[in-house]
């Protein structure tokens, strides 16, 4: 399973960026998209801000879980007391292409794993635990008297955490 988490400020201007892929199962954290979903990924999670607003205003939570889905990628949403939104492209690995004992082995292992279903449960609860650990991390750097509303992040502590999160949760 293959991630882009992208933060987007209150002007709707990208402060950052993280492409990861899974570490669970085995996974080796290396993001699998290709080289024309990888150019698409901005696009794709910059379409999604519409849907967001309109679903924000429909619930006081701040994690709007799973809100947009364009063909085999799911954009899931938190959104912070300042309006920034975090924004989780994920993209669930493709079905297996041979047929051999080890491949419907892997397959069957694939099918519990939290990217086989993205809108599982055990999938929305890891992804907003992810959330919620990057929210803290948000707070964290922003609450710096260097930091100015909408400033791109540029945090190598930052980026730390948000890769040590996913690692963790996804």
């Amino acid at each position: 399973m293959s991630y882009y988490f992208a933060i987007v400020g209150t002007q709707d201007n990208p402060l950052f960026e993280h492409e990861f892929g899974t570490s669970k199962q085995g996974g080796d954290g290396q993001p699998r998209f290709s080289e024309q979903a990888r150019h698409m990924n901005q696009f794709i999670v910059h379409s999604s801000l519409d849907i967001v607003e309109e679903v924000q205003w429909g619930t006081a939570q701040m994690y709007l879980k799973c809100v947009d889905k364009f063909f085999n990628n799911y954009v899931s949403c938190f959104v912070t007391g300042g309006n920034v939104k975090f924004l989780l492209l994920h993209q669930p690995p493709g079905p297996a292409s041979s047929s051999s004992a080890s491949s419907s082995a892997s397959a069957a292992r694939s099918s519990t794993s939290i990217g086989a279903n993205p809108t599982s449960p055990q999938t929305e609860e890891a992804v907003k635990n992810f959330m919620l650990e990057v929210y803290e991390s948000w707070v964290k750097t922003i609450m710096s008297p260097f930091y100015r509303v909408n400033m791109e992040v540029r945090s190598p502590v930052f980026r730390q955490r948000v890769a040590a999160a996913g690692r963790k949760y996804l």
